[in-house]
């Protein structure tokens, strides 16, 4: 019989960034709570003290829990008898790799939102932090989340589609057509700006997800691409559009293309994978659904916790079919997955089995970056065709 004693305590969750006026600090929190296996207790919600004391009463955190920034804020958990175990790094992308680098060293699990560093090489670090610390490490790259992305996933690796032949990933936005950076919206400056978001801009905030959503589904390893990254709106520091042509290892070939200049598009993340035995397509706008086409037969139609579908995809949907599930519950079932192994971590057992699914982590990082790298470098080259 089940006691009060059985029932593992909700994990305390520190943040840094995602104060007033962030929009994903909130879906972290959101994502976070949805499964009530977290409580938010601390942070340096942001980079001016009193604006980090005001996010935290709003959100309910003690006052001598509203660090003026996250160094402090390592050291004095680091401290506390009741600190916290695990905190969410939700920032600007360049506060990312030394964030997470102070927390995995005060002894703290993380949970990173992505792109996990700004350059290639402080990811490595990073991931090598991570390997030595023995600590969790998450990103969110929270598209992974979706049950039938997750039914996507456990099809192909079931050969239901074959060889793998081809690969088409989109990732279109309009919300950037014009220089809404110099209206004062605080998502558009940072994401625009080198110095906080990094050498890449669409690319960075958007092609990424598009990239690792490939990859997570077909398992595919990219061998080469050949990138054209442009700038549109006249006077912006970075990309705003990206086209590119990948090669997989083992012959399946691809196309990439993310944009936030593309009008009528809010967020138009979708995927086609075809092999010699049938194709697959999803969309992010249309989660609850999955086109099967096996070759030579009707396409058919999966839904979400409907008939048909797997162990990962059935584990990760929470109400019945035909009511809708979408971003935000995408996004908690990487934390709940994280709790899993957080708790299993503290627990000293192997955690990696125990996720509903694997969920991305530092080696999912250190991809994008060595991703986005190579991408500059053949956009700068004229496109030419580089390895990864």
């Amino acid at each position: 019989m089940s006691t009060q004693q059985d029932t593992p305590r909700r994990l305390r969750l520190g943040m840094v960034g995602g104060g007033q006026g962030a929009f994903i600090g909130g879906v972290h929190r959101i994502a976070a709570r949805l499964d009530d296996h977290y409580e938010l207790v601390a942070g340096a919600f942001a980079s001016d003290p009193e604006r980090s004391r005001a996010a935290a009463a709003e959100l309910h955190v003690a006052d001598d829990r509203a660090y003026p920034d996250y160094q402090t804020m390592a050291e004095a958990e680091r401290k506390r008898s009741d600190a916290i175990d695990v905190v969410a790094i939700v920032t600007p992308n360049h506060v990312h790799f030394d964030a997470a680098r102070t927390f995995l060293e005060a002894g703290f699990h993380v949970i990173c939102d992505k792109p996990m560093t700004i350059t290639l090489e402080e990811a490595q670090s990073l991931a090598e932090l991570v390997e030595r610390s023995g600590l969790f490490f998450g990103l969110t790259h929270n598209y992974s989340g979706y049950p039938l992305v997750r039914q996507a996933r456990e099809m192909v690796a079931n050969g239901e589609l074959g060889d793998l032949r081809v690969v088409q990933v989109e990732y279109p936005q309009d919300w950037l057509s014009t220089r809404l950076e110099e209206s004062g919206v605080k998502q558009a400056e940072w994401r625009t700006d080198p110095k906080r978001s990094g050498p890449a801009g669409c690319l960075g905030d958007i092609g990424t997800h598009a990239y690792h959503l490939a990859r997570y589904v077909t398992g595919l390893q990219l061998e080469s691409l050949a990138a054209d990254m442009h700038t549109f709106v006249e006077g912006r520091a970075l990309d705003d559009n990206v086209h590119m042509l990948l090669r997989f290892k083992g012959g399946a070939r691809g196309m990439l293309w993310s944009s936030q200049v593309a009008p009528g598009n809010e967020n138009g993340l979708q995927l086609r994978v075809y092999g010699s035995k049938g194709g697959l397509e999803w969309r992010q706008e249309n989660p609850n659904q999955i086109v099967h086409s096996p070759l030579g037969e009707p396409s058919r139609i999966l839904t979400r916790n409907g008939p048909g579908l797997g162990e990962a995809a059935m584990a990760s949907a929470r109400i019945p079919a035909g009511h809708p599930e979408g971003y935000l519950e995408a996004f908690a079932q990487l934390y709940r997955d994280f709790a899993v192994q957080i708790r299993a971590h503290q627990k000293g057992v192997n955690a990696n089995a125990l996720a509903a699914a694997p969920t991305p982590g530092a080696a999912d990082g250190v991809d994008g970056l060595r991703f986005i790298t190579c991408a500059l470098a053949s956009s700068a080259a004229g496109g030419q065709w580089m390895d990864v």
